[in-house]
Parts: structure tokens; C-alpha cells; sequence
């Protein structure tokens, strides 16, 4: 298994996945807020109605850690807790994205990403 990037990377899905769910219910947050809030970032997919390039990266940009990262880190700063949940909720579906194998698009076509051809 450790010669098979895809399978670590799913594997690496879950356990993003798993981590923010723990925090998430640590941090005693509104599990109606999750559900309600889960599949926002899939709202990025409507950037491909302007073409392959925009949508690829309006989707990339919700899609990558770095800024419910970010979020999360300011959040826990300035003890916003609101904000908190909303970056753990954030991690949680990228997690559960890169788990069922939905990677980052490239600009060439919507079902080209990092993790496979879908």
C-alpha cells in the first residue's frame, strides 16, 4: 500500500476527515450548522459556467486547505468560535472530497484532478 500514492491519499482524505470531526464536536458546535454548511464549497463548481480555467480555479480555491487553515488558526486566535466551526466544517469536506477521490481540478477539463481522471 505504501507504493500507491492514490490509496494514501484517500487514506489521508479520512484521516483529515476524522481529525475535524473530533475537533468539531470538542468544540461543542451546532451539528445543524455542519449539515447546512457541509456542501457549500461545491458551490465553486459554478465558476465552470465561465470555462475550464475560471472554474478550475474558483473550485481549487475552495478546495484546498490553506485557507479554512487560515481561517481556523484566526479563529482560535481571537476565540471566534463561530468562525472556528466554520473552518472545521471547511476541512471536513475537503477531507471527505480527497476520501471518495475528488482532488484539485485542472484547468483543462472538470473531471481532470490531482487524484485521478473521473
Amino acid at each position: 500500500m505504501l507504493t500507491r500514492p492514490r490509496v494514501l491519499l484517500h487514506l489521508e482524505g479520512a484521516a483529515v476527515l476524522a481529525v475535524a470531526l473530533f475537533c468539531y464536536q470538542q468544540v461543542h458546535a451546532s451539528w445543524l450548522l455542519f449539515g447546512l454548511l457541509f456542501l457549500v464549497p461545491d458551490l465553486s463548481m459554478i465558476g465552470f459556467a465561465a470555462g475550464p480555467r475560471a472554474g478550475a480555479a474558483a473550485y481549487n480555491l475552495a478546495h484546498t486547505e490553506v485557507l479554512p487553515v487560515l481561517l481556523g488558526i484566526a479563529a482560535a486566535w481571537a476565540h471566534h468560535s463561530r468562525a472556528l466551526s466554520i473552518a472545521l466544517i471547511w476541512v471536513s469536506h475537503i477531507g471527505f472530497d480527497r476520501l471518495l477521490g475528488y482532488g484539485l481540478k485542472y484547468p483543462t477539463h472538470f473531471k481532470d484532478t490531482h487524484l485521478q481522471r473521473l
